[in-house]
C-alpha cells in the first residue's frame, strides 16, 4: 500500500474497497489490521476533502 502524494477520488475509493475486502477475510493479522484501518482513515479523509471542494465549486457556480 504505497501512499501517493495526490490520489484521485476514484483511486481512493478503489483502495478503500480493496482494504474492506481484505478486512472481511478472516486471515488478516492484527498488525495488518491496524495498518489497513489507518490507511482507510487517511483515504476517507482524502475523499471528504475532495467532496467538500467539489461542493464548494458547485455552490460558487450558482452564486455567480
Amino acid at each position: 500500500m504505497a501512499k501517493k502524494s495526490s490520489v484521485s477520488y476514484n483511486e481512493a475509493m478503489a483502495e478503500i474497497e480493496q482494504i474492506l475486502a481484505t478486512l472481511q477475510r478472516s486471515d488478516c493479522d492484527i498488525e495488518s489490521l491496524a495498518n489497513h484501518v489507518k490507511r482507510a482513515s487517511e483515504l476517507i479523509e482524502v475523499c471528504r476533502k475532495k467532496l467538500r471542494k467539489a461542493e464548494s465549486d458547485v455552490e460558487k457556480l450558482f452564486v455567480e
